[in-house]
């Protein structure tokens, strides 16, 4: 089965940044927002759409054993945004219904329909809340109190930034969803090089790299 593995931050942490590192044939790279790249490389596999339905056939057949699906909350905004003023009463429950069922299934079928050792990294936003605790940006409460995307997955990363030092951190420091297994990597803070979370995820499952 596939790997799906979060990637989260705030906007400007180096979320897109981090795929810098890696060769134009080796990643398939979704563009939900069609955002340009804040680096000068390129990918020679990329696509643009919010489709779910589209982002698992390109997955299924794509020539390389990475892809990245940047922006990945927009999945859920791009359907808010284009059915909140016509959903009244009881179907404005049906909408969040599906904005939970979009990101379940989107998890669900990259565990089930791709192929082993093939590594999707889902790129999304944080929120903070007043308590300090740090979580994926959603839409509705029923895709946090019911669904919790961190735990259908066993790698969460978290962007972050200091004084224009971008890095992921590996491991939670109590107020975050921040997960990785035991003994992937050394240190709880790394480059924010995500050829290189790839790289290791791929050395301690004993993957071929992709």
């Amino acid at each position: 089965m596939g790997m799906p593995v979060l990637i989260y931050g705030k906007s400007g942490s180096g979320k897109s940044r981090s795929m810098k590192f890696f060769g134009e044939e080796e990643i398939l790279l979704i563009n939900i927002e069609g955002k340009e790249l804040p680096f000068r490389n390129s990918f020679k596999y990329r696509c643009r759409t919010d489709s779910t339905d589209t982002i698992i056939e390109q997955i299924k057949k794509m020539p390389c054993k990475t892809a990245v699906i940047d922006d990945a909350g927009y999945l859920m905004t791009h359907h808010f945004m284009n059915n909140h003023r016509q959903k009244k009463g009881n179907s404005s429950f049906d909408m969040y219904d599906d904005i939970a069922d979009k990101m379940y299934f989107l998890v669900q079928r990259i565990k089930t329909e791709v192929p082993e050792d093939r590594i999707v990294y889902i790129v999304l936003h944080e929120d903070t809340n007043d308590m300090g605790d740090t979580k994926i940006r959603t839409i509705g409460r029923l895709i946090d109190n019911k669904v919790c995307l961190e735990g259908m997955v066993t790698i969460c990363i978290r962007c972050m930034s200091d004084n224009g030092k971008h890095f992921f951190r590996t491991q939670t420091d109590g107020f975050d969803i921040t997960k990785t297994p035991e003994g992937m990597f050394d240190d709880n803070e790394i480059d924010n090089n995500l050829k290189f979370v790839d790289d290791t995820i791929r050395q301690f499952y004993g993957w071929k790299e992709g």
